[in-house]
């Protein structure tokens, strides 16, 4: 809620300048008097007038005449008001300005000024005094309460500091006292009690303390106290609810408690506007605030109230804003929502919030009611259901806030009748189907959230048709297909975020047209191709995310254009090439992700390279160079061979000594006293396997959705799970159908699994082979989940993991030893053999107790009898392995036993 505007010279000085102006009287004859001309002189030349404001200022023209100079009626040749408002004036004001002993009325406001305020001894008939909105500096010098006439006195708006002076309290005379957006320290002075005539006190935004004296209540003619955004603690005195001129009360912004009156609505009858939000007021609403007719503006924000919101506020029909949000209010059944239905009488109400409270259950049609609404705040409840259609009716809302409630089913019936809506934020809630095309009848939006939903279906291409968007986010749905162009026809765009959906496809080029984005989030999707060239046109970009998604190709060398990325994050994609030089020329990137791509070739070390807790490398094997943190092998002056041979001197020869040791004292020492099982078949072997359907799988992992996945492979996804009937918690690896080969790797992953079990190979449960609800095909695995996760995760931590996973000498010892069971089954032990050919840290799960299971036979090869005369190996894949990984063997080994 904006705090209302302070002007206390609007009635005061109006009423000066009349009786003021009722005294002047045109001469035809200019008496000569150089007192006030030789000061107003001297004013002009210790001060910078950069837009020649006072080029009149000169000898050739009567100074009474002068721009801002108005000289006495009654003492001719003597200045009476100097109004030099706005002009942009520049400098100190000179002491000088004293000698205009004649003065009435002072208004130098709204310019540069700076230093500090003057000593005005010698102005006996000064009314006005406003030095407002400059840069003045200092405490208010003991001199300012010699004014004794004065009636007005506002010096809001600058920098000035200290204690208020006690000596304020003896300018009898005033009507009206601006201190506010000051630096002022200390208390309110008690002595405020002196000035009976006061009829407004504004003393906002500084750092005052302590609590609201009580003799404030005792100022009888005054109408607006204004005492927002201090640090004033306690409970508001009850005097102050007793002043029954008073208009305006702000007290907003401070840390005043208590509870308000019952009957606060009884002796304030002239009240406009009631604002006290963000402090920590408590106890219920008084339902008597209905009888203070005139209310305006009612804001109890960010405190402490709970109960129901009373339904006394609908006899207020001078009511435009209500703001009760960021409380402890409730509504759970009808009659607590009845405050809803009141408000119908209310027929100038524009703005009602009601956000971050305890409201619960379906919103009433009543609210179709409040036609007069232009703001509506619903966000941060426990809102349920669907939203009434009647909401339709408020065809002049401009800005609509329903995010963080629970809310479900379709927003095409309702949302393309709002055509004045600017702002539309419906995120984190549960609204379904499609975006409707109709959106495009919201012509003037500014603001679009959709995100954390179940929306589906593909991005309306119309998204981009709105001229004035600023904000787009409809993140973490379910939406898929590819990107249209259109989508990034909104070339007013500044934050654009489609991450943590299924978007396809290749990012469109048009993307280069949005030269005023800030942030481009399209992390997390299944977009293919290249990384366009015509990103780097987006010059305004500071947040750049396309990781988790299967970008190839090389980064664009246009990136370099990007002078204002603070955040770029390209990581778990299949980007290849070099890392161009020109990053290093991004003077304001912080925060660099390249890891887990297929880069190679030196690291640079200028720039943010040469900060390696900014850049993030790792899982790009053919990366070398770099700053010494990086831990990456040296490039030059090493040839590939001496890199080569620099690890087989330096890691594995004392590694295969450590290993050999290992392994001698298990077969001499272990193998000794266990006797040697002749069968590894666990009981689970002779199990039947159960049936499972596509539907029991999606309600298992909620529909496979993001929060679920546990990760991704080469052809495929794998999510976490509970099945309903078994309870038993699994990992479902779904096979992605499209891509090519994703089904002989089912086909051999099933062939592998379907005739081998050992305690060191993870379990499988059972398998899925159907269509989904679309009669697309569909294939999965389902295994019994381990809680550890996978050996990657504890061998190699990432740089922002705030409890890195440790691996023992016993637990890694123990580790090899399981795989080097579960090789030795499924080479020799298992009928054909086996050869896995993807051994790695990634594809080693750990269970409950750390003992280690090999999974992943996408890619294994079988061999037939070597007796055989027809032997050979068979295998359903064609490229063996992951690409830049060596395994199985000695980088296995490294990688659990590091130097």
């Amino acid at each position: 809620m904006e705090p209302v505007k302070f002007n206390m010279l609007l009635p005061v000085a109006l009423f000066l300048m009349l009786s003021f102006g009722a005294r002047m009287i045109q001469s035809s004859t200019i008496h000569v008097n150089t007192t006030d001309m030789l000061t107003l002189y001297h004013f002009k030349h210790t001060i910078t007038d950069p837009r020649e404001a006072l080029i009149s200022w000169n000898k050739t023209t009567p100074f009474c005449s002068w721009k801002g100079v108005t000289c006495s009626p009654m003492y001719p040749g003597r200045v009476a008001l100097l109004d030099l408002d706005g002009l942009g004036l520049v400098g100190q004001l000179s002491p000088s300005l004293g000698n205009l002993t004649f003065i009435e009325r002072f208004n130098l406001s709204s310019n540069g000024f700076v230093g500090p305020l003057p000593h005005l001894n010698y102005l006996p008939e000064l009314l006005v005094l406003d030095l407002s909105k400059n840069s003045l500096q200092g405490g208010i010098p003991p001199s300012l309460t010699n004014l004794s006439n004065l009636k007005v006195l506002d010096l809001s708006g600058n920098r000035l500091e200290g204690p208020i002076p006690l000596e304020i309290g003896s300018l009898y005379n005033l009507l009206g006292l601006d201190l506010s957006r000051n630096n002022f320290i200390g208390f309110i002075p008690s002595t405020f009690r002196n000035l009976s005539n006061l009829l407004q006190l504004g003393l906002a935004t500084n750092q005052l303390k302590g609590s609201i004296p009580d003799e404030l209540g005792t100022l009888s003619n005054l109408n607006k106290l204004i005492l927002a955004d201090n640090r004033l603690s306690g409970r508001i005195p009850p005097s102050i609810f007793e002043l029954p001129t008073l208009v305006l009360l702000d007290l907003h912004l401070n840390m005043l408690d208590n509870h308000l009156p019952s009957n606060i609505g009884n002796t304030l009858p002239n009240l406009q506007q009631l604002i006290l939000g963000a402090n920590q007021l408590e106890g219920r609403i008084p339902s008597s605030l209905g009888n203070a007719l005139m209310l305006q503006t009612v804001d109890l924000q960010s405190n402490n109230f709970t109960g129901k919101i009373p339904t006394s506020f609908g006899r207020l029909s001078n009511l435009s804003v209500l703001s009760l949000d960021s409380n402890n209010l409730e509504a759970r059944d009808s009659e607590s929502w009845e405050f809803l239905y009141a408000l119908r009488n209310c027929s100038l109400l524009k703005v009602l919030s009601v956000q971050e409270n305890k409201l619960q259950g379906a919103i009433p049609n009543s609210l179709g009611g409040l036609t007069s609404l232009e703001r509506l705040y619903f966000a941060g409840n426990h809102l349920s259901g669907l939203v009434p259609p009647t909401i339709g009716n408020l065809t002049r809302l401009f800005l609509l806030h329903l995010n963080g409630n629970n809310l479900t089913g379709t927003i095409e019936t309702w949302v393309p009748k709002l055509t004045k809506l600017q702002e539309l934020y419906l995120q984190e809630n549960n609204f379904v189907n499609d975006i409707p095309s109709s959106i495009a009848n919201l012509t003037g939006l500014v603001s679009l959230n959709l995100s954390n939903n179940n929306f589906e279906g593909f991005v309306p291409p119309i998204l981009g048709s709105f001229p004035q968007l600023l904000e787009l986010d409809i993140s973490h749905n379910k939406l898929q297909g590819n990107i249209s162009e259109g989508v990034f026809g909104a070339t007013s765009l500044i934050h654009c975020i489609l991450s943590y959906n299924s978007l396809e496809g290749s990012i469109p080029v048009e993307v280069g047209k949005l030269t005023l984005l800030s942030e481009l989030d399209l992390s997390s999707n299944m977009l293919t191709g290249k990384i366009p060239d015509s990103m780097g046109g987006c010059e305004e970009l500071q947040i750049l995310q396309l990781d988790k998604n299967f970008l190839t190709g090389s980064i664009p060398v246009p990136f370099g254009n990007l002078k204002n990325l603070k955040l770029l994050n390209l990581s778990h994609n299949s980007l290849s090439g070099r890392i161009p030089k020109i990053l290093t020329a991004l003077e304001l990137l912080m925060n660099l992700d390249l890891s887990y791509n297929h880069l190679q070739g030196e690291i640079p070390t200028n720039g943010v390279f040469a900060n390696p807790a900014a850049v993030s490398l790792e899982g790009n094997w053919g990366l070398c160079g770099g700053a010494m943190n990086l831990s990456m092998p040296p490039c030059h002056p090493l040839s590939r061979r001496a890199v080569r041979q620099y690890y087989l001197i330096k890691i594995l020869i004392p590694i295969f000594g450590f290993m050999s040791l290992v392994l001698l004292i298990y077969f001499v020492i272990i193998e000794k006293r266990m006797p040697r099982r002749t069968q590894l078949l666990t009981p689970a072997f002779l199990k039947k396997f159960p049936k499972v359907s596509y539907t029991d799988l999606a309600q298992a992992t909620r529909d496979f959705s993001e929060t679920n996945l546990i990760g991704r492979g080469s052809y495929g996804t794998v999510y976490r799970g509970r099945l309903k009937e078994s309870k038993m918690e699994v990992a479902v690896k779904v096979f992605d159908m499209d891509m090519h080969g994703a089904e002989k790797s089912f086909m051999s992953e099933c062939e592998a699994l379907r005739g081998i079990q050992h305690r060191n190979l993870l379990p499988i449960e059972t398998a899925c082979s159907t269509v989904d609800h679309n009669g697309n095909p569909f294939k999965a695995l389902i295994y019994e989940f381990m809680p550890n996760g996978n050996l990657d995760t504890w061998l190699h931590h990432k740089n922002d993991s705030k409890d890195p996973k440790c691996l023992g000498l016993t637990q890694r010892i123990n580790i090899a030893l399981n795989i080097a069971d579960a090789l030795e089954y499924l080479h020799h032990n298992c009928g054909n053999p086996i050869i896995h050919c993807d051994l790695k840290p990634s594809n080693v799960l750990l269970d409950a107790d750390m003992n280690a299971r090999l999974g992943d036979f996408g890619i294994a090869r079988f061999y037939q009898n070597p007796r055989l005369p027809s032997a050979g190996s068979i295998s359903s894949i064609g490229v063996k392995g992951t690409i830049g990984y060596i395994a199985p063997g000695t980088f296995f080994l490294l990688d659990v036993f590091p130097v």
